[in-house]
């Protein structure tokens, strides 16, 4: 039997989908990371290309940026039809257009193109955001969140290899080397996912304006939802904070590394990776109150490390095994949560958290690639640790001020 018919129907009788195939997980695990990874391959890259372009830190840190604001751009628009069109056939089709923007990227003139690519790049990797509540909606009640975390995992080792894969390459010959390679594996993934998928059945009659009003609507009517997007954003802010500047702090003094050496510093956050299972397996627990306070306190604490590492690598290299931990198991965390809201409407849910939570990523890259060019490595630093502060608040008033659900 095929993965896709493996894990196909719901069983009607019971209301209630029979489980995923782990062989299914994984490939959506996998088709998670390939999709993502889009968004991360500049950052080792950034003063490579504003070097090769003779611009500043500022403008090609704009890369980064674009590109998280595409994808908030596709998760408003693009996500929500999840809950509407088949996957099977959607989800490759808006690979075939990030492979193809990933393609020009590699021959591009000048930096303005490319910034303008990465918003297309960006729109088109929003794929890794149709499958996850997919696998959410295969999965049976008890096992979701192990699910989630599953998937979440391999989106994020995806999000980890990238650096590393971007730096290697890059340093073994050219940033345009790594723009073709990428091209290659999303449109290889397209084709694979093609045949892979399962259907889905009978989509709702609803029409496109309609569901995006839908979507908007859930925001209004989900305390919870609103809660969890607001840490969200927060905790994504961090992430974008300090990736968005690594790359100018690693090629400086002290360290002076090259392409190679600092697309490696990815693999150094890969216990954060590894921390999406658990914090899953928490959630199905009862146990996200407390792990959204552990991550929160983790984010913020994880920059007077990262200040440290300025002049230490150790302290530097402890600062994003911590942050990177703190932001994916919060992140995997409120996944969990949100997908317990409404069945019908997991994509459109998932849409709403995830706009807030790039948003944030957007603001903070830009905030931080412009004080690094201004203020260096401590305030970039002082932002992220205010970051952190603003979860940790945000899980003291939901203490204080408890909803139903979680």
């Amino acid at each position: 039997m095929s993965t896709a018919e493996d894990a196909r129907s719901v069983d009607k009788a019971a209301g209630q989908p029979p489980g995923i195939a782990r062989s299914l997980t994984g490939l959506l695990a996998v088709a998670c990371g390939v999709a993502v990874a889009s968004l991360y391959y500049a950052q080792p890259l950034l003063h490579t290309i504003a070097q090769d372009f003779h611009t500043s830190s500022g403008t090609a840190g704009l890369i980064v940026t674009a590109s998280q604001v595409g994808y908030a751009v596709g998760l408003a628009f693009l996500v929500p039809a999840g809950d509407l069109f088949n996957r099977r056939r959607l989800v490759p089709a808006v690979l075939g257009l990030s492979a193809i923007a990933l393609a020009v990227s590699a021959v591009a003139p000048g930096v303005v193109t490319l910034i303008a690519l990465a918003l297309v790049v960006g729109l088109g990797s929003v794929v890794a955001q149709l499958l996850v509540p997919m696998a959410a909606s295969l999965a049976r009640e008890e096992e979701r969140g192990r699910v989630t975390g599953t998937v979440m995992s391999g989106l994020l080792i995806g999000i980890l290899l990238a650096r590393t894969l971007s730096g290697l390459v890059a340093g073994a010959t050219t940033w345009r080397v790594v723009y073709w390679v990428a091209a290659g594996l999303v449109a290889a993934l397209a084709l694979v996912l093609l045949r892979a998928l399962p259907s889905e059945g009978d989509r709702p009659d609803l029409g496109y304006g309609a569901l995006l009003h839908s979507t908007v609507s859930l925001f209004f009517t989900e305390a919870l939802l609103r809660r969890r997007m607001a840490l969200g954003a927060l905790c994504f802010a961090s992430f974008g904070v300090f990736w968005t500047t690594a790359a100018f702090l690693l090629s400086g003094a002290p360290y002076h590394y090259g392409e190679a050496v600092i697309g490696l510093f990815g693999l150094v956050g890969a216990a954060g990776a590894l921390c999406a299972s658990f914090a899953g397996r928490m959630a199905d627990r009862g146990r996200a109150n407390l792990t959204t306070g552990v991550f929160s306190i983790s984010i913020a604490g994880s920059f007077a490390l990262l200040f440290a590492g300025r002049h230490s690598l150790a302290a530097l290299i402890a600062g994003i095994v911590v942050l990177d931990v703190g932001v994916q198991g919060l992140h995997v965390t409120n996944q969990s949560l949100v997908f317990r809201l409404d069945p019908k409407s997991r994509s459109r849910v998932n849409a709403n958290y995830m706009v807030a939570y790039f948003a944030g990523g957007a603001a903070g890259s830009a905030v931080a690639a412009a004080l690094y060019s201004s203020g260096g490595w401590e305030d970039v630093c002082v932002l992220g640790a205010a970051t952190g502060a603003g979860a940790t608040a945000l899980w003291i008033f939901d203490r204080l001020r408890p909803l139903r659900g979680r």
